[in-house]
């Protein structure tokens, strides 16, 4: 017993009765189609009671955790999972300091770092600081005990500078202008007032009309008050300069004081008191930390004195191997590895005692990160930024340091994202996981993961309802060798797949074009795609593709206008819109879920509050809502679940003890449509509230896509904060066709492909091709080669990541790109064009 775990009867969620041995100290694939029941097994069973058991074994209660649906489960070790979602919304936190390599490298700035001298401008090298209890040169406090250093050429006194020097999240490093975030926040006036128009006739952009008409007899009291004659139908541009400033900056600003010097501003409205249009956004602006109403309003701007380079000017001066802490923090982890690898070879007699086993624990780390396929990634890249992919395979990294064994791992794709060359590497770290003792469980439907494995579980066969049966188990062979096997079928179906030629579409004779690229990695590319078709832009992770997709073409403005990143694109005056749907997150807020995302929710509460019950019982539409008072469990505000304090862990959400879950008051919960509440609704999947709703028909339209997308699996009241970036985007995706217009669209997407399964995937290119035969043009950032081969045209970028990439490969036909020796897509997309090759 001790060499597996032991599952008997699991029947959370859409489990029916699975019953599974899973092998300990194995490397172990679950795979599946999507919403079959892997996480529900996964996490929802298997991480769940290791949680229940870890909180009675420390002497918590543990009963509002609550048991998994299942028997039995013994033989569990302590586990950890590794999910996709990235939690840290920090703009401060990055690569650097959620790894802790920018806090070693600071120390080795503070160390070995040189610069030069403020007085005669030579290099003054590191020395011992002595300490003074006079204030330091440039020290702003005026006293206290401080540390300098001598210029050993003319004798100048500097101050010494300390690790905190390096760094951009405290006073003494960060850069005054910016605070150490390495750009400021801009608003554009230009979006804010239209100079055209009056204050009643939109010279607010955002003023509606109530709003616009109370802010107007505010403005009107305050011009009153102050002697400016004051004309509300007049428009802004012919506003006189006292009157612009003060409906800009309000009656406390110095713009508007400078016309009325000396007197003191009102404290009553009627009076004559009014804040400031501009005044207002930027206050509310920073009350809710950039996240105000008016956000979109405001754009990012490189800091003018840091130049994004976060730290102040002192700390940028100093150098260690001839760069600055800055430089090698906008290198790529690969390239800074060999800086470092460098700089620990070139070490001195008297560096070595006192960096040598730092610069060897940095590497470490560094090699770590490129492991799992990550080294495109830099020091200085937001956390915020980074797909839930690489988040995950970060933290599988730091996971590698910790020497432990006998613990249950949980990963949630770890693939995603990743290029198959970099599989390999990432399937190398797993399996040196393993090889601690430890046990890996990897929920997955790369082929080349299940093929490492030495377990596969396969479960299926369908989704939601249709799923939660174990259909297949063993080594690959094994489940090409089961009837019963989703994946087994689909692996059957590519060995057999006749090997001919597809037919690929011309396009429209028209072609995008983006001149001269040099964003980011880009070597200055000129890249062509045609439109009317299906376009893959392929590459290694890294490589420039997203920097080209999304930061240069999907930026908007006009046809050959000139704009940053490159000299201009062409082609754009063929296009009627542009829809961008990348794997972003699509909502923060706890309360957003799949139907108020879709708008499906709100139909549902029109539904049944036009019930007789709902009637009789005085229920409106709003007592269906469990975003406001009325009709919601207010113990838990309609969210169903509350959370619960787990000490030295994350935070745990468990079933509200009052409405048990089902986010309504009683009253709210009598009332039924053909047998089930609003909460049973929001409990079920897409995929079978369809026969319950298909005579709703904007409601049943709306399924219908999603499922389209593959996401028939998902729970209306499910969170979207749980969404995988991959299913995020395809349910913006869905939201768009909902609204589909006749114009040419021309869709960008991110690796749409992202957490579905082959036989999934070929159902999402239907979709596509559906798309580009009705006219559109498709652009996908993709790694899956199933994809890849249906396209019409691909443009492979690289050849490799970072600094190696940017340029183009390969342009053409899969046919063509497959036929390019320096492609590394084109590699895999031989094989599959050939026929996927042997199991």
């Amino acid at each position: 017993m001790n060499d597996k775990i032991v599952i008997r009867g699991a029947r959370e969620n859409n489990l029916k009765h699975v019953s599974l041995d899973i092998p300990k100290h194995k490397l172990v694939v679950l795979t599946g189609p999507s919403g079959s029941g892997k996480s529900t097994l996964a996490m929802d069973t298997l991480q769940r009671e290791c949680q229940r058991q870890y909180m009675e074994s420390m002497g918590m209660a543990a009963d509002q955790v609550g048991k998994p649906k299942v028997d039995s489960i013994v033989g569990l070790s302590p586990s950890i999972s590794v999910g996709q979602h990235v939690t840290n919304r920090n703009p401060r936190s990055t690569v650097g300091t959620v790894t802790d390599i920018y806090t070693y490298l600071r120390v080795v700035y503070e160390k070995l770092g040189e610069r030069p001298c403020s007085s005669c401008g030579r290099t003054v090298p590191p020395s011992p600081a002595k300490d003074a209890e006079s204030p330091a040169i440039g020290d702003e406090d005026g006293g206290g005990f401080q540390k300098y250093v001598d210029c050993p050429h003319c004798g100048h006194t500097m101050k010494k500078l300390e690790r905190s020097h390096f760094s951009f999240n405290k006073p003494e490093g960060a850069c005054e202008t910016c605070s150490g975030l390495g750009s400021v926040a801009s608003l554009d006036l230009d979006a804010v007032f239209n100079p055209e128009r009056s204050l009643l006739d939109g010279g607010v952009t955002f003023w509606f009309e109530m709003l616009a008409k109370y802010q107007v007899s505010t403005l009107a009291a305050a011009a009153s008050h102050y002697g400016i004659p004051f004309d509300p139908d007049k428009p802004l541009k012919e506003f006189a300069p006292a009157l612009r400033d003060l409906l800009y900056y309000g009656v406390e600003s110095e713009e508007f004081v400078r016309h009325v010097p000396g007197v003191k501003p009102p404290k009553a409205v009627g009076q004559g008191k009014f804040e400031g249009v501009v005044t207002g956004i930027w206050r509310r602006y920073k009350e809710k930390n950039g996240e105000s109403g008016e956000a979109a309003l405001f754009h990012e701007e490189i800091c003018p004195d840091c130049r994004g380079a976060r730290l102040k000017r002192e700390s940028l001066l100093v150098r260690v191997n001839g760069a600055s802490i800055a430089d090698v923090s906008g290198w790529s982890l690969e390239t800074a590895f060999a800086w470092l690898n460098r700089l620990l070879q070139g070490l001195g007699p008297d560096d070595k005692s006192i960096a040598e086993a730092l610069l060897h624990d940095l590497l470490v780390r560094l090699r770590r990160i490129t492991d799992v396929g990550l080294g495109y990634l830099s020091l200085d890249r937001q956390a915020v930024t980074l797909s839930g992919g690489e988040a995950q395979r970060l933290r599988l990294a730091s996971i590698l340091g910790s020497g432990l064994t006998g613990v249950l791992y949980i990963l949630d794709e770890p693939t995603a994202g990743l290029h198959p060359r970099d599989t390999a590497g990432l399937i190398q770290v797993l399996k040196q996981l393993r090889d601690l003792g430890n046990t890996v469980l990897v929920i997955e439907h790369d082929v080349e993961m299940m093929r490492a494995a030495d377990h596969v579980i396969d479960m299926g066969p369908g989704a939601g309802s249709f799923g939660g049966r174990v259909v297949g188990q063993g080594t690959l062979d094994d489940l090409v060798a089961s009837p019963e096997s989703v994946t087994g079928a689909y692996l059957r179906d590519e060995l057999a797949r006749a090997v001919e030629p597809r037919r690929r579409r011309p396009g429209n004779g028209r072609w995008l074009t983006i001149h001269d690229a040099y964003e980011r990695n880009l070597k200055h590319i000129t890249v062509s795609f045609p439109l009317g078709c299906l376009v893959s832009v392929t590459g290694v992770s890294g490589s420039g593709k997203s920097t080209l997709l999304f930061d240069l073409l999907a930026a908007g403005g006009r046809d050959g206008q000139k704009r940053r990143g490159c000299e201009r694109i062409t082609g754009l005056d063929a296009i009627g819109q542009m829809v961008t749907v990348d794997q972003s997150p699509i909502g923060r807020m706890s309360r957003s879920n799949v139907a108020t995302y879709t708008d499906v929710f709100t139909l549902l509460r029109s539904l049944f509050a036009g019930l007789p019950e709902a009637k009789s019982a005085k229920l409106t539409s709003k007592h269906f809502s469990f975003n406001t008072p009325g009709g919601r469990c207010e113990t838990c505000q309609g969210l169903g679940v509350v959370s619960m304090n787990m000490h030295f862990l994350p935070d745990l959400e468990v079933r509200c003890p009052d409405c048990r879950g089902r986010r309504f008051k009683d009253e709210v919960l009598r009332v039924i449509y053909k047998g089930f509440t609003i909460s049973d609704l929001l409990d079920m999947t897409v995929q079978e509230s369809l026969p319950l709703l298909q005579d709703q028909d904007k409601i049943a339209g709306i399924i219908g896509l999603l499922c389209e997308v593959g996401l028939g699996y998902l729970q209306w009241g499910q969170s979207v904060r749980t969404l995988s970036g991959g299913e995020g985007q395809r349910l913006r995706l869905a939201k768009e066709l909902s609204g589909r217009t006749k114009n040419h669209t021309l869709y960008l997407l991110d690796e749409p492909s992202t957490g579905l399964h082959p036989a999934d995937t070929r159902q999402l290119v239907v979709l596509l091709n559906k798309l580009v035969d009705a006219g559109n043009t498709v652009i996908v950032v993709e790694h899956n080669v199933d994809v890849i081969r249906e396209s019409d045209w691909v443009v492979d970028i690289g050849p490799e990541g970072g600094e190696a990439g940017g340029s183009v490969v390969a342009a053409g036909t899969p046919e063509t790109v497959a036929a390019v020796d320096a492609s590394h897509t084109g590699r895999y997309l031989k094989t599959a064009l050939a026929g996927a090759g042997t199991v």
